[in-house]
């Protein structure tokens, strides 16, 4: 198992239940109470976090900004197309100059799936993945688990529908695998080309549906995926079409459990992954996630950093 204070925050599939629960338990301290503000502290002052982004980010990468920043570090955010990389520089060059300037820690966000794996045998300080390709978001998924923990009293037994395209989604992926280690039961379901049978032996507890209607069935959670159509090679589904067959909407909510949550990563593309009707809902805690994604973030810079 992999110990997130000397190697940082790679991915879920290798944490152990312990490591997972501490972040979550110490994710909830920062939330802020009703009508309070975020605490500011000084757990991280003197310590530097470079974010390194060569995708395109805006919860994440602000959320990463806000949480060092409430912890007391300096952070400098570098975005691909700012960075010497648009001048034909490889990318073991930028880590090691990134390197010689001494930060404390690297957020890392790249298409390549493995990258931020490559980044931390080359350098001697704490990488934390801010997704990688169609591998893993793990702060995604430590963010998610900690919203369901808002409404449910467990992750132990719950049944989970994630919806869309998965063979795409990192976001599925960490869900997939933090989820499993609680002995929640998952419904993968989408288009039968954005769902390859090989999901299926991600890991326990976890099954394939082609129909909405199967998968949100008596579902405690419904968490909607975005359709990655950057990612795609075959022609996409059209928007109309895929929204007719596996978009969410008010009528599939009666085939939930009563108490049913709805989630999505974001951005969200209405009328195509998911009705207004369903995102405005009461049902839908997606504001929720987006805030418990700087107290998560907090937990996991405090435990690499602190």
């Amino acid at each position: 198992m992999t110990n997130i204070k000397r190697a940082g925050l790679l991915g879920i599939e290798d944490l152990d239940r312990g490591e997972i629960e501490a972040i979550l338990d110490r994710a909830r301290y920062f939330q802020p109470l009703p009508n309070e503000t975020y605490r500011r502290l000084d757990t991280l002052k003197g310590k530097t976090i470079v974010n390194l982004f060569f995708e395109a980010s805006t919860r994440t990468r602000v959320s990463f900004e806000i949480a060092a920043r409430r912890l007391g570090a300096d952070t400098l955010t570098i975005a691909a197309q700012g960075s010497s990389v648009s001048k034909g520089e490889s990318l073991v060059d930028t880590l090691n100059t990134l390197a010689a300037m001494r930060p404390h820690a690297i957020v890392m966000r790249h298409a390549a799936s493995g990258a931020p794996e490559f980044l931390a045998r080359h350098l001697q300080i704490p990488i934390v993945n801010a997704g990688d390709g169609t591998h893993e978001h793990p702060t995604q998924a430590l963010l998610d688990a900690r919203t369901i923990l808002d409404h449910r009293e467990s992750l132990t037994g719950l049944r989970v529908a994630i919806i869309g395209d998965i063979a795409h989604s990192r976001v599925a992926r960490s869900n997939v695998h933090l989820l499993s280690k609680f002995g929640a039961e998952i419904v993968l379901c989408g288009p039968p080309s954005l769902l390859p049978r090989e999901l299926e032996a991600l890991a326990p507890g976890v099954r394939l549906a082609w129909s909405m209607t199967e998968a949100i069935q008596g579902a405690d959670v419904i968490m909607m995926l975005r359709v990655q159509l950057e990612r795609q090679h075959e022609a996409p589904m059209a928007s109309s079409e895929y929204f007719r067959f596996y978009g969410l909407r008010v009528e599939h909510l009666e085939l939930a459990n009563s108490d049913v949550i709805v989630m999505h990563p974001g951005p969200i593309n209405r009328g195509r992954e998911l009705s207004s009707d369903v995102a405005d809902s009461q049902r839908s805690v997606i504001l929720n996630q987006v805030e418990n994604g700087v107290a998560v973030r907090m937990a996991v810079l405090e435990r690499i950093l602190s």
